[in-house]
Order: structure tokens, then sequence, then C-alpha cells
């Protein structure tokens, strides 16, 4: 469980620092009078066509996401049959925090919000290439011109993120993402035995930036297609 969460830990900082390219590319598209700002397109292309990330790098994070989810339902299943009567505390509050109660919880939400996520990439993606031999961008017709284009993954990113319910589901979707990784990214180390004497303030601190950073970085990834490309 520690292993493969300190593995989609890494995953979420890639992601989120590609994403963070159409960013880039939208401020100096609108901002900075460039008539061409291709960063994310061709980032987005080399991830989505080279065979090492397609067959090699790709099913073992399928495979790191899968053990993950998998293994806390068993450990929940565990730690209920191990002890079936609850412990009684005073102020549980202050025991636990919420995050730390109610993981699986902001697990199910992250479940549910990569539901949507693949439903508005990767399947379409995955369509196009290995099914139809066509892509289209936003409602337009598909063509195999299309999906031989690089620079068509920015525009279809942009046309996903121009409706308010999908951007607030994101959004909303983010905050309890940052919520799970603030107990997750501390308890992974401290199950790994890397979190000891010292170094428990520094883990701490890192836990509670990155859960606030990479949440944050992917709200602005949103707002800023939605507001401004």
């Amino acid at each position: 469980m520690a292993f493969s969460g300190l593995f989609l830990i890494v995953f979420l900082t890639q992601h989120m620092l590609i994403n963070m390219l159409s960013v880039i590319d939208s401020l100096r598209l609108n901002f900075f009078g460039v008539e061409e700002s291709n960063l994310f397109n061709e980032v987005a292309y080399f991830m989505g066509n080279n065979p090492l990330v397609q067959f090699g790098l790709q099913p073992v994070l399928i495979a790191g996401f899968m053990i993950h989810m998998v293994m806390a339902f068993v450990l929940q299943a565990k730690n209920y049959a191990a002890r079936p009567d609850r412990y009684q505390y005073a102020n549980k509050a202050r025991a636990y925090s919420w995050a730390s109660m109610n993981m699986l919880i902001t697990g199910g939400v992250v479940i549910g919000f990569l539901g949507l996520h693949f439903y508005d990439f990767w399947i379409p993606e995955l369509k196009a290439k290995y099914v139809t031999g066509k892509a289209h961008i936003g409602d337009g017709p598909a063509t195999e011109e299309i999906l031989a284009d690089v620079n068509r993954f920015y525009p279809e990113l942009v046309h996903r993120m121009k409706y308010p319910w999908r951007v607030a589901i994101y959004c909303g979707s983010f905050v309890l993402l940052g919520l799970h990784l603030n107990h997750g990214f501390q308890s992974s180390f401290q199950t790994t035995g890397v979190s000891q004497g010292k170094y428990i303030p520094l883990i701490k601190k890192a836990g509670i930036t990155f859960s606030i950073v990479v949440p944050f970085l992917f709200t602005v990834v949103a707002l800023v297609h939605f507001f401004i490309s």
C-alpha cells in the first residue's frame, strides 16, 4: 500500500508538470502575443505515441493504481476483522484527523474523478488510435487528419474545460485529492520506516506542502482554461 502510494505520488507530480505546460501555452497565446505555443502538444504527443510509455510504463501505472485500490479495501477489511468492537474515544476528532479516518471516502471520490478523466481523455484516445483510426477536436467531425495532427491535444483540453459543471467537478475532486495526499504522503513514509526521529517534522512539512501545491496547480490548469483559454 505504501510503495504503490509513493509510486502514484511520482506519477501525479509528472502529470501535473505536463499539464502546467498547457497553462504556459495559454498565457503565451493570450497575453504575450505568441502566435504559436506547442509545449503541451509536443509532450502530450510524445507521451501518447512513444512505445515505451504506451506499452511499458502505462501498464505499470495501471497496475500500481489497481494494487493501491485493492489493498485499501483489503487492509480496511483486515482492520475490522482484527477488532470488530471499535475503540471508544472521548473526542475522536482529537485522536485522528478527518482525512485519516476517511481515506476510503476521499479515495473513492478520486476514483470517481478518474472515471470522468478517463472518459474525457484516455478512452477517446484509445478509441481513436486503436479502433476508429480517427480523432476529433471538440464537437467537430472525426478524421484521420486530426488523429495525425501533433497539435490536437491543446485545443481538445481547452474544449473539455469550457463546461462549468466539469470544471466544478475537477476542482472539487482536487480538494479531496489534497486531503487524501496529506495523510497518504506521511503515512507512506511512516510505513516504509523512513519517517523516524529527526525526519518526522520534515516529512510532515513535505506532505502538507505536496498535498497543497499539487492539487492547487491542477486546479489552476482547469481554471485557466475555463476563464482564459
